[in-house]
């Protein structure tokens, strides 16, 4: 069982910075790891994703830019540095754990799941 606790949301005006963690305890694994992200009154939608040795990233369009997802294996950590941000921005976003070593955008790829850290932008 792996456990996934994310940290470092909070509360930023538009176009400033945050950086978002996820801690991975338990089994550790060679597996992808990937960042989602649910807006009030919407769907949990896609960010980015990671390969295991990070040599390989994909993002969302709507972060291309200005997102960038990295991991230290060492510390079992996942990070999310959010630069620009803006309102619609604001969310509650999720780290997940791949249930291979294959990188997806799709939800149903993921088989492990943080609680969540909310992210507020405001304008």
């Amino acid at each position: 069982q792996v456990q996934l606790v994310e940290s470092g949301g909070g509360l930023v005006q538009a176009g400033g910075s945050l950086r978002l963690s996820c801690a991975a305890s338990g089994r550790t694994s060679s597996r992808a790891m990937g960042w989602f992200r649910q807006a009030p009154g919407k769907d949990r939608e896609f960010v980015a994703t990671i390969n295991w040795s990070g040599s390989n990233t994909y993002y969302a369009d709507f972060v291309k830019g200005r997102f960038t997802i990295s991991r230290d294996n060492a510390k079992n950590t996942v990070y999310l540095q959010m630069n620009s941000l803006k309102p619609e921005d604001t969310a509650v976003y999720y780290c997940a754990e791949a249930r291979s070593t294959i990188q997806t955008t799709r939800e149903v790829g993921y088989i492990y799941w943080g609680q969540g850290t909310q992210v507020t932008v405001s304008s």
